[in-house]
């Protein structure tokens, strides 16, 4: 029974740790949530369009690996904002790292549906960070000759 009551106070103890961690990130992992919502469907969509077969079990896998790559990301930029963070003032590593992080996902997402919907461009989100204008960071795709 005492053991019991160990267990249960350590479980609660690194729960509360825990939940203190991860609350102010929740957005930033439903953020995450979404982008990996949208690209698993418009990469399915432009998979379909190219003609690819689609692998249910290598889809799913893909989608739970990158999950589990976001939450390890989110993470780290927690750590980097309670640590490198509080120096500055401002977590701008976690912002820097956040923003590279998502910033692929959304090109990931944003060129599925190009491909998807047939547009022969690229969205390059480096561009975007440049230059305020959206057309800046749409490129016109290089189409190879196929043999």
């Amino acid at each position: 029974m005492e053991q019991t009551n160990y267990a249960a106070t350590i479980l609660s103890i690194v729960g509360v740790t825990l939940l203190e961690f991860y609350e102010p990130l929740l957005p930033w992992l439903l953020f995450a949530f979404m982008l990996i919502l949208s690209d698993l469907r418009f990469g399915i969509l432009a998979s379909k369009k190219r003609g690819e077969e689609i692998r249910h079990s290598r889809m799913w896998r893909r989608t739970f690996n990158k999950a589990m790559d976001y939450v390890c990301w989110v993470t780290l930029a927690g750590l980097c904002s309670r640590s490198i963070g509080v120096v500055f003032g401002i977590p701008v590593v976690s912002i820097g790292l956040l923003i590279i992080i998502y910033g692929i996902e959304i090109s990931s997402c944003v060129n599925n549906y190009f491909v998807y919907k047939g547009i022969k461009k690229k969205f390059n989100f480096w561009k975007l960070l440049n230059r305020p204008e959206v057309e800046n960071a749409i490129e016109e795709e290089d189409v190879k000759s196929e043999k």
